[in-house]
């Protein structure tokens, strides 16, 4: 039977740094961080739209009445986020396959073989089935909580990257 030292230093596995290297996947932490830029972008720009276009005040309606918020109400304006998603973001997307979010970060999006992805392939198969999945209750919470989870796996790569054919990865 072997004994241990209990005075001996502790050992641990020590893993590797996530690689900065142009091409490498990139951090978890970084497309964090892109994905809380993209976001506050975009709030920018609706919840003033959803303000002056009386969102609020509908929402504020029916919770004084005891109701939700009319799905068609909701789906109108998840519609106009999806609207003003591609507005913003569309240019730098159809640039250089990264969002404004990924730009400041330094990282971008590429298909399997390592190319920048067309445009429409990126908006109709990367962002917008899920922002319109999202919307459904029940199913939605749930699949927006699995969505990010992924990322955890060797690939890094989300629910949106595999339904798009696409990673994320450090910018050149």
């Amino acid at each position: 039977m072997e004994q241990q030292n209990p005075y001996a230093s502790p050992t641990s596995q020590v893993l590797e740094p996530e690689s900065t290297a142009p091409g490498q996947p990139a951090g978890r932490g970084v497309r964090l961080g892109a994905a809380i830029l993209d976001t506050l972008l975009v709030l920018a720009v609706t919840l003033p739209l959803q303000w002056f276009g009386g969102y609020f005040a509908a929402a504020v309606a029916a919770g004084k009445s005891g109701q939700a918020v009319p799905w068609t109400l909701q789906l109108l304006w998840g519609g106009i986020a999806v609207a003003v998603f591609a507005a913003v973001q569309g240019w730098p997307l159809h640039e250089s396959g990264q969002t404004w979010g990924k730009r400041v970060l330094s990282i971008r999006i590429v298909d399997l073989a390592g190319e920048k992805p067309p445009l429409w392939r990126l908006l109709a198969l990367r962002y917008f089935p899920l922002q319109f999945v999202v919307l459904i209750p029940v199913v939605g919470p749930i699949v927006a909580f699995i969505n990010p989870l992924l990322i955890f796996r060797a690939d890094r790569r989300c629910l949106h990257d595999h339904i798009a054919g696409t990673r994320v990865v450090v910018a050149d």
